[in-house]
């Protein structure tokens, strides 16, 4: 039992274990914004069942101090050889022939996690794509996804009054459509890892600079809503 509880502790994985040490669970509500390093993640995947469904393809865009560094953009196509012809398919159009060429899912996510050591994630609707990849981690490396987080609709309800939380009962969080659309932001290869990723780190720029104008000071984490 001591073996198991030391290896859940510490991967015996070099890139897990630098990610889990350099990665701290909670940032400070006060900590400055422009001090920290901000990763957006998009991922398309095999379906929408976290466990049984896989990644396909993810894509991520660093973010700090309110710029976005062209040439660190990631994204990656993951070796997959049993990919369903589904709903998620039609969406992303990843063909089977296409994901059964990709590089092994242990590889790329030793990339992932050394992008994302120190970083807070950010994406629009990022639950599930971190559930998907908390999944991944653990089935390789026994690691948990450490990592605060922002989903840039839940920010948008906090920032944009056309998407204000209201006591309505059938209210949802607005699409990435819906807020490019309002914000002025174009879409970039909707349905791609990539293109979602870029749009998403634009979206995060505007929405900071939006809150950042509402409260006349520099932000903090604790204006962003960090999970």
């Amino acid at each position: 039992m001591k073996r198991l509880l030391w290896w859940r502790r510490h991967p015996a994985d070099p890139i897990a274990a630098s990610y889990a040490a350099g990665t701290a669970r909670k940032v400070g509500a006060r900590t400055p914004v422009d001090s920290l390093r901000f990763v957006v993640l998009d991922a398309e995947t095999s379906g929408f069942r976290v466990g049984s469904d896989r990644l396909l393809s993810l894509a991520t865009v660093p973010v700090q101090a309110g710029r976005i560094p062209l040439g660190a953009i990631r994204s990656w196509l993951f070796r997959q050889t049993t990919v369903p012809l589904n709903q998620a398919t039609e969406v992303h159009g990843i063909l089977p022939a296409e994901a059964a060429g990709g590089e092994s899912e242990d590889s790329i996510l030793r990339e992932v996690l050394a992008e994302l050591t120190g970083a807070v994630v950010v994406g629009h609707h990022i639950g599930f794509d971190l559930a998907v990849l908390d999944e991944a981690t653990r089935r390789h490396f026994g690691l948990r996804l450490r990592n605060a987080s922002i989903d840039t609709a839940n920010l948008a309800m906090r920032v944009v009054e056309a998407f204000a939380a209201t006591a309505y009962p059938g209210q949802r969080p607005p699409t990435l459509e819906e807020l490019c659309s309002h914000c002025g932001v174009p879409l970039i290869d909707r349905h791609t890892a990539a293109g979602d990723a870029y749009t998403t780190a634009e979206l995060f720029l505007v929405l900071c600079a939006r809150k950042q104008r509402l409260l006349g000071r520099p932000l903090t984490a604790g204006d962003l809503g960090l999970r």
